[in-house]
């Protein structure tokens, strides 16, 4: 049987899927709090750059994964003004419903489409997607190399694929602050704020066992994208990946 990391943990892939979609429906109702609280608004800042890297055009379409309460999808549709279609996918449909009312909220009540589904196993045709994004979710993929051919398959030909995620930090001092920030105050302010201290110990440690930055590139690369290149943001602590179906 198959098996894979969950934080420090080995299990099999089945599990994996499950605890996953465990944590995301605990802390679903807190999430945006939380994201707030923990990085200090910087997320925002992060999300930003990867919109600007994307500069979506009116009348393409977005797939967005991991899409979570749809932050990256609202942004978009925002930028084309309207003149867009997002799908937003996710395997929690806890996370779906947040994003549902908080696009209602954000004025856009046509133009954005919600699936519950695993990044690995799209239910959405080949040549869907004029671009497609991941953020902080791609860690969180029990079957990663399946989900980035995946998404190779649903971009149309001279789509671009842009993946945010938690990376490694390069300066020694600043990786030693920022694990004792990760490994002590975010799963207390886990537990505080969300009720759940396990989840986010869990994040602090998910981000341990991801590639770093130039493997991640490597694996995006091993599944069919062109020109892959990344950004690091926050002296490592996240970067932007971005490759191509030619």
């Amino acid at each position: 049987m198959a098996e894979t990391d969950f934080g420090y943990r080995r299990v099999a892939a089945e599990e994996h899927v499950r605890l996953v979609r465990g944590v995301f429906d605990s802390v679903a109702s807190k999430y945006d709090l939380m994201n707030d609280l923990m990085s200090g608004g910087l997320h925002r800042a992060w999300k930003a750059a990867l919109m600007d890297w994307l500069d979506p055009r009116p009348g393409q379409t977005l797939a967005d994964l991991a899409a979570g309460t749809g932050d990256i999808a609202i942004r978009f549709m925002k930028r084309v003004k309207g003149a867009g279609a997002g799908i937003l996918c996710d395997a929690a449909e806890s996370m779906l419903r947040v994003a549902v009312d908080r696009a209602l909220d954000a004025g856009i009540a046509s133009g954005l489409s919600y699936v519950c589904a695993d990044a690995a196993a799209l239910p959405l045709a080949r040549d869907t997607a004029d671009c497609c994004t991941i953020a902080f979710g791609l860690r969180n993929v029990t079957r990663r190399a399946e989900a980035l051919r995946e998404i190779h398959r649903i971009l149309k030909p001279g789509g671009h694929f842009l993946c945010l995620e938690f990376s490694h930090v390069g300066v020694p001092f600043l990786r030693e602050l920022y694990d004792l920030y990760s490994f002590r105050v975010l799963p207390a302010l886990g537990e505080i704020v969300a009720g759940d201290r396990e989840a986010y110990r869990y994040l602090a440690e998910s981000i341990r066992r991801f590639p770093d930055q130039q493997a991640l590139a490597g694996e995006i690369a091993e599944a069919g994208f062109a020109n892959v290149r990344w950004r690091s943001l926050s002296a490592g602590i996240v970067a932007i990946h971005s490759g191509w179906r030619i």
